[in-house]
Parts: structure tokens; sequence; C-alpha cells
């Protein structure tokens, strides 16, 4: 980047071990930072501005937090009405989370005349393909840096323990190391759970505590009816209470959460970039808003139109999860 001039760069940031790193190895090599979060309703984050504070803790010279949770209850209504699960069972809720988090920040760093956006997606990953696609897509002349694509990053930091050690050895506000067995990402719609000791598949998953919560074995051992009220596709109102689409979201999180719904779906599944991974998910609300109006969708389509449909979910399924959400053919 420096060959290219470039001394400004903004970074979509979450505050966590990657971020942190980047953040703080960019600002050592002389370049401006400026952190970017959008606020999706991360349930592991109770205070949205302590991210702001890490990211200026690690050098960035403005870190600020950009409203997302309207954009990301339409699309994960869009993942629902679309069934779009990926490989049977993982509901897309990173995957839906990367455009739309693309989507609030390139107008904001527009406003700062930042040309270069940074993310510290992994190169093993899918989200260094759905970031850069996004940014392609919503504005060509965006540049994208990924440091798991550079080389000397990669040659300092190999791996998770090398940038632990490098945040420990700066003082870089993380998590201690005894507490990053794995890997989340966090919004309302889902957690995603990967890396660390989860990719030692003789491990039980069962180490993996729940954040939206909890495994089904410690639920209550009592049934609870829920009523879920649709119009239009959309749905209006649980149990007789008429809610707007976030306050829906969040109802049902909170209902099938507590009865272990969507909670610990384990999952190895294909990557885009070539390789296996294996995740433990979470998503209470889409598992329980997602089978509602899969039984809805059972009761309106005949037997070819739901043949149609089932194939169509699985194009769209797989269009989110490799990064084209934003494609014409998605559309």
């Amino acid at each position: 980047m420096q060959e290219k001039g470039v001394t400004l760069v903004g970074g979509a940031v979450s505050g966590g071990l990657d971020s942190c790193t980047v953040t703080h190895w960019l600002w050592s090599k002389g370049f401006r930072v400026q952190g970017f979060t959008v606020d999706l309703g991360q349930p592991d984050e109770e205070n949205l501005d302590a991210i702001t504070d890490r990211m200026i803790a690690c050098g960035a010279e403005d870190s600020i937090i950009i409203p997302g949770r309207g954009s990301l209850a339409e699309a994960g209504l869009k993942v629902i009405q679309s069934q779009a699960r990926y490989e049977g069972g993982y509901w897309n809720t990173t995957g839906i989370a990367r455009p739309v988090t693309v989507a609030a920040i390139l107008p904001e760093m527009s406003k700062r005349d930042v040309g270069t956006l940074f993310h510290g997606a992994t190169g093993r990953g899918n989200d260094q393909v759905r970031f850069q696609l996004a940014t392609n897509m919503l504005n060509p002349d965006m540049e994208v840096y990924a440091p798991w694509r550079d080389p000397e990053f990669i040659a300092e930091f190999p791996g998770r323990q090398q940038m632990l050690d490098y945040c420990e050895a700066n003082s870089l506000p993380i998590r201690p190391a005894r507490e990053s067995r794995y890997s989340t990402d966090a919004n309302f719609l889902g957690l995603t759970h990967e890396a660390g000791d989860l990719e030692d598949v003789t491990i039980s998953p069962t180490f993996v505590e729940p954040g939206m919560g909890v495994w089904p074995w410690d639920a209550p051992n009592q049934t609870q009816v829920v009523t879920i009220r649709w119009e239009f596709g959309v749905p209006v109102a649980i149990d007789g209470n008429a809610l707007g689409l976030e306050e829906i979201f969040e109802t049902a999180n909170s209902i099938g959460g507590k009865h272990g719904v969507g909670i610990g779906d384990h999952v190895v599944e294909n990557r885009f970039v070539g390789v296996k991974s294996r995740g433990i998910y979470e998503a209470p609300a889409m598992e329980l808003l997602g089978s509602s109006y899969e039984f809805l969708l059972q009761f309106v389509l005949d037997r070819r139109a739901r043949e149609f449909f089932d194939y169509i979910s699985g194009v769209i399924s797989l269009q989110i999860y490799q990064g084209y959400w934003l494609d014409l053919a998605t559309r």
C-alpha cells in the first residue's frame, strides 16, 4: 500500500483478536487507521462503545459505531423467506451480515476520504471473499487490503498464537489466551464459533459456551407453544403481540434460545476457498421463524412449485455463502 502512496486506511473492525492485531500492526508501519464497527446487535458485546475504546488503544486515530440492525433484520428475513440454509443446516448468519456491514461502512469511509478498506478475515475463510466482492460491487473504486494475503503480514503472523503473543507483548486489550479457545463472529441473527480447539475433531464441541441461549440438554424440561402471525411473508406478531421486525427477531431469539432451539448446530462444511471447516452455530430466531415459515410454505405451494422453490433456495443459499448476495443473479 505504501508503494501506492496510501497513508490512510479504514478497517471493518469488531474489536476482536484480528482487528486489534491488524490495527496496531498497520499503525506500527506508519499508517493512519480509522475503525468502523457496524451495530448488528452483537450478543457477545455488552457495550459497543468498548470496541471504539479498544481500537483507539490499538492505534486507531478514530473509531465509530454505525447503525445496522434494521438492515440486518431485513436481510435476515430474506434469508428466511428463501430458506437459504447452507448445506442443509447453517442459516448463513455471517454470510448475510458481511454485505450488510460493507454497505454500511463504505458511505462513512467516503465521507472521510478513506480510499482503502481493510479487514481481518483470514486466508482460510470465506469472509475475505465476501468483503472483497461486496466492496467491488458497491464501490469499484474502493481498494481492499487483506492482511492475510500480504506476505509480510503472514510471515509475522502465521497463526492465531502469534497474534495472541503480539497483542500480549504490546499490551493490547484482548481477551486472555485461556479464554480464546475458539473464534466467534456475532450478530443478532446468530453466532458462528470456529477455529482454535474446534479444528480438532477429536475434541467434543461442548466446551463452547452458548451466547444466545443454552445447550438443548440444559433447556427446561417442559414445552412452550409459540404462535407466529405472518402477513404477506412477513412475521408481524408473536403470541398475539404485534411487533416490529427487529423486535420479532429479539423475541424469537429469547424464546428459542431458552429452549435450546437452534443452539449448537454442529457442521463440518465445505468452504468456498476449498477447505473444510468445523463450525458450531447458534441461530434461535432464524430456526424458530424459519421453521414456522417452512410450515407456511408447505400449506400454499403445490408439489411442482415446492420443487422449484427448493432448487432456487439452494442457489440463493450458495450465493450468500460464497459472497454473491449483491450479485444480479441473487437479486
